[in-house]
């Protein structure tokens, strides 16, 4: 992948699929310029024996294709950018969910642009409407959050984030936000 912002959507996308029901997505540079990046979701988890297995690219649980890319290849854009990328995960009834946290030296000359994380939010929301997704993008200059708890507060019920014009006025908030 050549943008840090396909990597959240297809890490993301296996946390809708993993039954979440919150997602939060947060991209956090320190002053130093290292990148953290976590992806908390409460799905139904991944067994320790899954976790150890899921940076091979040989390793998937989808039945339509015989690899995963999507965890190994953040594993790999960490490394490359002296970073590293922590799992850790449950399937307990009552503390489920899964945690991946990659950082990156964003000084690096092999750091990856981050790309269009607007978009990617956005259809990640219009995607899956019913999920909630918390977004924070922050920096010593800047923070940039979305959260959508705080959207259906103001929509109401029977609107749906899904909705063309509630997608687009998510984007345009987004990219409001980044200036």
């Amino acid at each position: 992948m050549k943008e840090l912002s396909l990597n959240i959507l297809d890490i993301t996308k296996n946390s809708v699929s993993a039954g979440a029901e919150n997602i939060l997505i947060s991209l956090n540079t320190d002053a130093e310029g290292i990148l953290t990046l976590r992806i908390v979701d409460d799905g139904c988890g991944m067994s320790e024996e899954t976790v150890k297995s899921v940076t091979d690219p040989f390793y998937t649980t989808r039945t339509t294709r015989k690899v995963g890319m999507g965890i190994p290849l953040l594993k790999l854009a960490a490394e490359q950018a002296g970073g590293e990328l922590r799992i850790t995960s449950s399937t307990d009834k009552d503390s489920h969910g899964t945690n991946i946290e990659a950082t990156f030296d964003t000084k690096s000359i092999d750091f990856m642009p981050i790309g269009d994380i607007a978009s990617t939010v956005s259809i990640l929301i219009g995607g899956s409407p019913n999920i909630d997704f918390e977004f924070v993008d922050k920096t010593p200059e800047r923070e940039v959050r979305l959260d959508t708890k705080e959207l259906r507060a103001v929509l109401g019920e029977g609107i749906s984030l899904a909705e063309p014009e509630i997608q687009m006025w998510i984007a345009d908030y987004l990219n409001e936000q980044y200036g």
